[in-house]
């Protein structure tokens, strides 16, 4: 599986894709109505991604854009987004009420998301304090330390592979108003090296107070992290848990049920798992009376079997 759709929304506004060059920019919706989605080209790009940022803050009353949607630059396979991070840096001044930001928003036939190049995005949310939602998507190269950040509701960083120092970076900041944090952790092919310890940070809920919703998701390791999820401190306040796209089999369920009481949760996302059928009805023989929402739909989970024996299964999003 891949990202086949661009965001359709960002802080609850509907994105909209704002004109090429030559297009008309005369009947522009108003500029807190939309999450506005600047682009480029990856391939034989007429315009540098900067050009159409620099038209777009003369085209729009840039002191009301509220979400900005960062779309493709050129050459993202071979080239990170420093001067798409510098252009917003310079132009943080003409964007006092911008309260969301997502950084990549390509899809597969612009670039995969393994090979989207990415960069430190740390300066980002040091440079817009008053941010409610920030998003990336792509993990080469991705940067990420830890830094206190008190605006800060929703943390998204969808990735083929997630570096481990920025799974620690997350860790490690001091995030006290973030609720929503959904982390694609997936697998060593696609540099996503992090192992259960450096989730620590994450699970110890210690630096994340407010945070009601957990996703650890597109992980190779899956059974490892919900083993973890199931005896760590920061369980017991959630009300959303999100193990799903990864490669879950029945000793990670086991020890989930097995673990802390889950019957808080208002919702287990599970989807596309490894699970067997009389494991799948244990968890919703657990939880649904509870009232707990359970999501098992095996999606497109599938294995395949070598001559030896040897099965293989696949996280959902690699490359």
């Amino acid at each position: 599986m891949t990202v086949n759709q661009h965001l359709s929304t960002l802080y609850g506004l509907p994105a909209y894709a704002f004109p090429g060059p030559g297009a008309s920019t005369d009947r522009l919706p108003d500029a807190d109505s939309v999450a506005w989605r600047v682009t480029s080209d990856v391939y034989d790009a007429d315009e540098d991604w900067t050009d159409a940022f620099a038209r777009f803050l003369t085209a729009v009353d840039t002191t009301r854009v509220r979400a900005l949607i960062v779309g493709a630059w050129q050459e993202a396979y071979d080239t990170d987004p420093s001067a798409v991070i510098e252009a917003l840096l310079a132009a943080r001044d003409r964007l006092p009420a911008l309260r969301a930001l997502f950084l990549g928003d390509m899809v597969v036939e612009e670039c995969e998301i393994s090979w989207i190049n990415q960069s430190d995005v740390t300066p980002l949310l040091e440079g817009f304090p008053e941010l409610a939602e920030f998003g990336v998507r792509g993990g080469s190269g991705l940067g990420f330390t830890g830094l206190r950040h008190t605006a800060l509701r929703r943390l998204t960083m969808e990735a083929g592979g997630l570096p481990a120092a920025v799974v620690r970076g997350v860790g490690a900041s001091d995030l006290p108003a973030l609720e929503y944090l959904d982390l694609w952790l997936g697998t060593p092919e696609y540099g996503g090296d992090s192992e259960v310890a450096d989730l620590a940070g994450i699970l110890s809920g210690e630096r994340l107070p407010a945070l009601r919703h957990l996703a650890l998701r597109n992980s190779e390791m899956q059974d490892d992290v919900a083993a973890s999820v199931a005896d760590s401190p920061v369980l017991d306040r959630l009300e959303v848990l999100d193990l799903s796209m990864g490669v879950l089999t029945d000793d990670g369920a086991t020890a989930l049920l097995d673990g802390r009481p889950l019957t808080h949760l208002k919702k287990l996302d599970l989807h596309h798992n490894y699970l067997t059928e009389p494991l799948q009805e244990r968890v919703r023989a657990t939880l649904i009376p509870a009232g707990v929402e359970v999501d098992l739909d095996r999606d497109d989970a599938d294995e395949d079997k070598d001559d030896d024996g040897t099965v293989w299964r696949y996280v959902a999003v690699g490359e």
